[in-house]
């Protein structure tokens, strides 16, 4: 590229930037080029959908069979709400290519909320019955507020919304370059940052890289999964790929409706109603990020129709999660950097992906593989897809002509969502509804944003 020459194309405010897709949104790729695509977002995506579980049962000392059912249960329900989203059952689902897994956004309150409950001297099960419970009547705010947003489109507004997408790739990642680290485990036994470590995560990234800017489309579009695969396979000759848990997973499991019952505590129930407004915003950021990256229109009818209909799925999908014992489900932001950097966005991937993410539910053992995958292996990767993420929302802040006020909005946003996020403890003071809901950089500078917008005098203005 020439110096000086702009880095993004001009945009009308109905069209996304040029895009350089291979398969667009409604393409059906070959078989082959199909199950590459969606092992990709799998990949991508299966390590935060089981996290928050993995999470909650180890602070609420729940028993390793209890949690195990949650791993399941949670990429279970991935698959369903996975489907939903991208086949768009009438109203419900965006039609894009957008994948659901399980919210980091709920875990604080779910964890008070349990230990409230064993607190009082209730079971680990009645804890897990009354956050579902509440996570089920919850799902009803957010399935409210998807049919409230057309009203909203003038403080939901480009500025606002590539703000979100922006402070999405920007907060996720420290979590890849932790990764590449090696994780949280490797700071524990002192391993982080060696060289074992960062040269894995170096040659995935590297291996990423080279793929991605070859001619042939194939090579491209594998380029994810050609790369973890190598990973993976360099770090189980370096002895670094532990697949102890295989041992004790069971064959089969099949999630069961409300098996730890239903409870609601009202004053708990706060923070999580809030947090519902909080991932309707989130939604909406990695929604436009998805029709962006797809080169599908992010703003007008069409667009306001699929973010209605992503956001009413994000409700619909939390209630079935609490149905069968999971926490509350959002759209993922990781697969928009697999569909920048694959050139692929058509939905039909997604039913392919839905389908890994229930068989994994159903059978433990194909989860616990991808489980398996080391720390700098997922980080070589993820770094660059949340970067990819982080350029979409550049994208979409490209669309609008930068004025003194909405420098002042973008300014102010990232600087408080960027800096909640590297050094969360400015917080530790503060009532936990406060903790609750800015403890996330993404609702932090989303709802400084939003709040901007709306106080701020002037508008925005579209190119």
């Amino acid at each position: 590229m020439q110096s000086g020459e702009p880095l993004i194309e001009e945009a009308t405010a109905t069209t996304p930037p040029k895009s350089d897709l291979i398969y667009g949104l409604e393409a059906v790729p070959p078989l082959r080029e199909t199950i590459f695509a969606a092992l990709q977002h799998v990949m991508a995506c299966f390590v935060g959908i089981v996290t928050p579980s993995l999470i909650i049962g180890g602070a609420l000392q729940l028993p390793p069979e209890t949690v195990a059912y949650l791993v399941s249960a949670s990429l279970f329900v991935s698959g369903i709400a996975t489907f939903i989203q991208v086949k768009k059952l009438g109203p419900v689902g965006s039609g894009l290519l957008s994948i659901q897994g399980t919210s980091f956004a709920f875990i604080g309150p779910v964890i008070a909320t349990g230990l409230g409950v064993t607190g009082a001297g209730g079971t680990p099960e009645q804890a897990l019955g009354t956050i579902f419970g509440m996570c089920f009547l919850g799902s009803f705010i957010e399935m409210f507020l998807s049919q409230c947003l057309q009203f909203a489109s003038r403080v939901i507004t480009p500025l606002v919304t590539g703000t979100v997408v922006s402070l999405i790739g920007l907060t996720l990642i420290n979590t890849g370059i932790t990764a590449m680290g090696g994780g949280p485990l490797a700071r524990e036994n002192g391993t982080f940052g060696s060289p074992q470590n960062l040269g894995l995560a170096f040659l995935v990234l590297i291996m990423i890289v080279v793929l991605n800017s070859s001619r042939n489309i194939f090579l491209r579009m594998a380029s994810i999964a050609i790369a973890l695969i190598t990973g993976y396979i360099v770090a189980l000759f370096m002895g670094m790929v532990n697949l102890s848990s295989l041992s004790g997973a069971s064959l089969f499991s099949l999630p069961i409706p409300f098996r730890f019952g239903f409870g609601f505590d009202v004053i708990a129930f706060i923070p999580f109603a809030f947090l519902f407004l909080i991932t309707t915003i989130e939604s909406i950021g990695d929604l436009t990020a998805t029709s962006a990256i797809s080169g599908e229109p992010i703003a007008g009818e069409v667009y306001m129709r699929r973010i209605k209909g992503g956001v009413l799925g994000d409700g619909v999908n939390s209630l079935i999660a609490a149905c069968f014992n999971t926490f509350p489900n959002t759209t993922f932001s990781q697969n928009n950097g697999v569909i920048q950097l694959t050139g692929v966005g058509s939905r039909y991937v997604g039913l392919f992906i839905a389908g890994f993410f229930l068989l994994a539910g159903l059978f433990p053992i194909i989860g616990g593989v991808i489980q398996a995958v080391p720390q700098p292996v997922l980080g070589g990767a993820t770094l660059i897809m949340f970067g990819s993420v982080a350029t979409a929302g550049v994208r979409i802040l490209s669309t609008i002509t930068f004025t003194k006020r909405s420098a002042i909005i973008l300014a102010t946003s990232l600087g408080l969502g960027v800096g909640v996020t590297y050094a969360p403890d400015i917080l530790e003071q503060m009532p936990t509804l406060v903790k609750s809901i800015f403890s996330s950089g993404i609702s932090t500078g989303g709802l400084t944003a939003l709040l901007l917008n709306i106080f701020l005098p002037g508008r925005e203005e579209v190119e």
